[in-house]
């Protein structure tokens, strides 16, 4: 039992350690430089702005690691900042002087957000060539920058939204269908920006770093079409979707509404896309405090995808050969992995990806000696709807439902992991971190 506790305690610090890595605010101070109050630069992306160029500069973005972004271009370029519009997650907020923050709902958009988007879009279409546009996006802002195209309403919107969480689509998939019912994904915000500068900083939360699909790419040009859209729909039988939808993309297939900016559009012309942290950047940060701890490190991969249950059997399969055969290397050991699953629901429980994984995985290591604990958390500090960023487990934590008269099967069937991992003290619970480059997966092995 005490080896057990040592192993969670270090778990913990690892992901700890990985979410402060990729923190917002010190990503953004980090790399832009105000040199002698007229130069922008990103050195080592070799991005220089000259100010001067510029009578006003506007701020405008949308994400749930947004505010402390706003906050910290705030302290860089102080009343430089005319002014500017932000939508974030209800609580994640910080006091700003220039720029206003609107709280709006997500994962499912809500009315909020359709307010402050419409303002978002007004003031990028009343910008002109003398301003320079600062977009500060991150994971979150496909939901909080919510604008339906026309005949579609912002419920309609919410219910394709629930609809294609709830049938396992990936984050690409469901990106792609709300830049084609919407005004403002897409490059569509370019578009209205246009012919003002831009420059685009980025919170990755998508796996392989897709421009296009942070935030579904308000800025960025669309290499998806309304054809891609209406795959989709037909790939998981949403033809029960609201009719205003389903129109609207096949209008789009035939040609009757202009499709989203491609590349190559002059839009973009003006546009410097950067992204400022990423899940890689939290696994190496996680590598270098489990190295800290006295742990060899095997850093699998950024870009874990998959149904929930599948990658945590794989995932428990991998420790199970550890502490088998030492392959392929021997304790003590971090195996360390990031990136986004997807579950697909099939009961009315309570929980999210990261919860569910780590049920699967409690069920995998039951029986299992006890040297081996496994932590799935989003670095948001979010998993689904509830107030836990995932879970913890380790070989006992199947047993310990049991003495409570708890089945985990019949909790991972229900899709309740949470209520489960509640009730044994398991659930991983770290509050708003203000940042979010997907999930981090730590396995501690002694």
């Amino acid at each position: 039992m005490e080896l057990l506790k040592e192993l969670r305690e270090d778990a913990e610090k690892i992901f700890a350690s990985a979410v402060h890595a990729v923190d917002p605010y010190v990503a953004v101070k980090d790399q832009i430089d105000l040199v002698n109050r007229s130069l922008l630069t990103i050195e080592d992306k070799g991005i220089e702005i000259p100010l001067e160029r510029f009578k006003s500069i506007w701020v405008v973005g949308g994400g749930k690691a947004s505010a402390p972004m706003a906050k910290a271009l705030e302290e860089i370029l102080k009343d430089r900042i005319r002014g500017g519009i932000v939508n974030v997650k209800y609580g994640f907020v910080e006091e700003l002087r220039y720029i206003e923050l609107v709280e709006a709902g997500h994962p499912v958009p809500d009315g909020n957000g359709l307010k402050g988007t419409e303002r978002i879009l007004r003031l990028l279409r009343d910008s002109g060539k003398e301003d320079l546009i600062i977009s500060v996006i991150s994971g979150g802002g496909s939901a909080l920058l919510p604008l339906p195209a026309e005949g579609i309403t912002l419920q309609e919107k919410q219910q394709i939204t629930k609809m294609l969480l709830a049938c396992g689509a990936s984050i690409d998939e469901i990106n792609t269908i709300r830049k084609h019912i919407s005004l403002s994904k897409g490059g569509q915000m370019a578009r209205a920006a246009y012919p003002a500068s831009v420059l685009n900083l980025m919170l990755s939360d998508v796996v392989g770093d897709s421009l296009e699909v942070i935030a579904s790419g308000p800025f960025v040009p669309d290499d998806t079409t309304f054809l891609d859209a209406r795959k989709i729909i037909d790939k998981y039988g949403l033809r029960d979707a609201p009719e205003s939808i389903l129109r609207h993309i096949e209008k789009g297939v035939k040609g009757e509404i202009p499709d989203t900016p491609k590349p190559g559009d002059s839009c973009f012309k003006d546009i410097h896309n950067v992204i400022i942290g990423n899940n890689l950047k939290a696994l190496k940060a996680a590598s270098k405090k489990a190295e800290e701890l006295g742990y060899r490190v095997l850093l699998l991969s950024s870009m874990i995808q998959g149904e929930s249950r599948e990658v945590a059997r794989a995932m428990a399969g991998i420790c199970k050969e550890v502490i088998k055969s030492s392959n392929p290397f021997p304790p003590p050991l971090c195996i360390l992995a990031g990136g986004e699953t997807t579950v697909t629901l099939r009961g009315d429980g309570k929980g999210g990806r990261n919860q569910e994984f780590c049920l699967q995985c409690a069920i995998e290591l039951g029986g299992m000696p006890e040297r081996v604990v496994i932590l799935s958390g989003g670095t948001d500090g979010n998993d689904g709807p509830t107030d836990a960023a995932g879970g913890i487990v380790d070989p006992l934590t199947v047993s310990k439902g049991i003495k409570k008269g708890l089945d985990a099967m019949d909790f991972l069937i229900r899709n309740d992991s949470y209520n489960f991992l509640n009730s044994v003290g398991d659930l991983l619970i770290t509050g708003p971190t203000k940042t979010n480059v997907m999930d981090v997966i730590v396995m501690l092995i002694r």
